[in-house]
């Protein structure tokens, strides 16, 4: 598969950046109202408005469906749905491959392990995003270690590493689930990405790592645009492309622990969004970034809506949906291009 292009096919003025961004919000915006309402029970815009702004008018019962129940996991879905969506975009940059993902270096095997490993030992519900993150953690640290070679990261060697861990630490989940079969359903859930445990706690936590990890990135973009077209021209073009590169790794790869130990495994979201919009907004990441941002929220919003009404009241793991339209959409993405 060719390499990514970095040439926009129509100039990037500030003026369309501006326009793209605010249509893509409001366009979140309108998704987040119908994640507040759509689901096995309907709830009608005014009482939403009524419950955010806390009127007494609204019953007690929709005022908690709203606020308790669907706040936390519209909110959640657009933590983790913009963050592996930002990284999939600089990942796929950064390696210069369009199949690049945010779970291309095994971070989310780690962050598996240690979520399977809390459930199946029966910790606390709030120590299992807590174990998650600690086994993503160290999955990242033992890849950059390996791949950190004479003051420079290498980046075949960061993508071996991090398949074979990822393979590893793979085998270990299977290994736990059969010794651990009494929590097999709470695995499962795990692995096929879930947003049923949201919690604002948890959304509190994760939030602020999330969102600046983002932002930073974006404030990389230009200096993405210049990588893509190849590390020597980028350094003869100013780019400091090892330091670069290094912050970048690490931001996105922070970004995909976070998420994982929130959400659980959730695919394609990362993998398709970037490529949408890299067909609809072009390749320059001054724009691509942001519009990966807003429209994987908007994306993972929606897939959540579908796995709470497709046959409700049985609830589907989000996973599952994002598998189900992300896989037959990028067969398709790969025909039209």
């Amino acid at each position: 598969m060719d390499q990514l292009s970095t040439r926009p096919r129509t100039p990037l003025t500030l003026r369309r950046t501006i326009l793209v961004v605010s249509v893509l919000l409001i366009l979140l915006i309108a998704v987040c109202v119908i994640g507040l309402s759509i689901g096995s029970v309907s709830i009608p815009f005014s009482s939403i408005l009524a419950s955010l702004a806390g009127d007494a008018s609204v019953s007690e019962t929709e005022r908690t469906i709203v606020l308790a129940i669907r706040l936390p996991r519209v909110l959640l879905a657009i933590l983790v749905g913009a963050g592996l969506s930002v990284a999939g975009v600089v990942f796929q940059a950064l390696l210069r491959n369009p199949l690049a993902e945010p779970y291309i270096l095994g971070i989310s095997s780690g962050g598996t392990v240690g979520a399977i490993l809390a459930i199946s030992l029966g910790a606390a519900s709030v120590a299992t995003p807590m174990a998650s993150f600690i086994g993503a953690a160290a999955v990242m640290f033992l890849v950059y270690s390996i791949a950190h070679r004479r003051g420079h990261l290498d980046t075949n060697t960061l993508l071996l590493a991090g398949v074979m861990i990822g393979a590893f630490f793979n085998a270990a989940v299977l290994l736990m689930i059969a010794v651990f079969n009494q929590e097999l359903r709470n695995a499962f859930l795990w692995l096929m990405g879930n947003l049923s445990m949201a919690s604002i706690d948890s959304i509190a936590v994760v939030a602020p790592f999330i969102l600046l990890a983002s932002i930073a990135l974006m404030f990389l973009s230009r200096s993405y645009n210049l990588i893509a077209t190849g590390d020597e021209t980028a350094m003869q073009l100013g780019v400091e492309v090892a330091k670069i590169k290094r912050a970048s790794y690490i931001l996105a790869s922070l970004i995909t622990g976070l998420a994982v130990s929130v959400s659980g495994v959730i695919g394609f979201v990362g993998l398709i969004i970037p490529h949408m919009c890299r067909m609809v907004f072009g390749p320059d990441h001054r724009l691509l970034i942001p519009a990966s941002f807003l429209i994987g929220a908007s994306f993972l919003i929606l897939a959540d809506v579908l796995s709470r009404t497709l046959i409700a009241p049985t609830e589907i793991p989000v996973g599952a949906v994002t598998a189900a339209i992300g896989a037959p959409l990028f067969v398709y993405l790969l025909k039209r291009t």
